[in-house]
């Protein structure tokens, strides 16, 4: 059994559809992606499984750890083990690298189990060194005056250290460089291997791909999936591109 499956979803946003009859499932601890051009709902897809308010199900159901979660609350889908990386995180000024993902962590724990500081602050040491990144980024504001790959690894200290069941990340890969492009694929298929944690990644490219090795590819299209494959679907796409699934 998967644990998400993605079930003949229908999706509008400002009553025009944009998701029209999706169905996909992630297993533990699978990597899989979905590829596709602009506007074709890559992204409404993840916004939609998370759970965001603007996204209305038509039709379908997502079902996480056989639950049916189409109706839940985006915190507590959280809290149930899905996390999402956003394409554009946004800035949270005031609030601290640390202070945010202790929070996350201790809405997740919940009071009567929340996370020694000592702890914490060795958890978060160690995930930093992973990533290459420097001990000041935990005590300055979210995203404030990052770069898009300081933002992007900030995404991915937060998904090591929350340790979901399946991370949603959408487009992980833009604005970032070719050696951070590297860390974060190495970094998030290390993740995948060990943790067991199931991935949907969405993206344009393959170069991402190179790193994390994925198990299955779709190809979305216009609100649909329109093809399926392996790793070789997406050397496809990058020497062809779309062209054919428009025709």
């Amino acid at each position: 059994m998967a644990i998400l499956e993605i079930k003949n979803l229908k999706v509008n946003v400002e009553d025009q559809e944009i998701l029209r009859g999706v169905s996909l499932h992630v297993d533990k601890g699978e990597i899989v992606t979905i590829m596709g051009p602009n506007g074709s709902g890559k992204s409404t897809l993840a916004a939609t499984l998370m759970g965001h308010p603007a996204y209305e199900v038509m039709d379908g159901n997502i079902v996480f750890q056989d639950e049916d979660i189409t109706e839940l609350s985006p915190d507590k889908r959280a809290k149930k083990g899905l996390f999402l990386s956003f394409q554009h995180p946004q800035e949270i000024s005031g609030v601290s690298v640390a202070n945010f993902l202790r929070t996350a962590i201790n809405s997740i724990r919940g009071k009567e189990n929340e996370i020694p500081i000592p702890e914490f602050l060795k958890q978060l040491k160690e995930h930093m060194q992973k990533l290459n990144m420097d001990q000041s980024f935990a005590n300055r504001y979210l995203n404030e005056g990052f770069s898009g790959g300081e933002k992007k690894r900030t995404e991915i200290l937060q998904l090591s250290m929350l340790k979901p069941t399946i991370a949603i990340l959408d487009e992980t890969d833009s604005g970032t460089d070719v050696d951070t492009l590297k860390l974060l694929g190495t970094t998030l298929k290390n993740i995948s291997e060990v943790e067991g944690t199931g991935m949907l990644v969405i993206t344009h490219y393959n170069r991402i791909l190179q790193y994390l090795k994925p198990d299955r590819i779709y190809i979305m299209m216009e609100g649909k999936i329109v093809d399926e494959g392996g790793p070789e679907l997406a050397e496809q796409v990058e020497k062809e591109g779309y062209a054919k699934y428009s025709a």
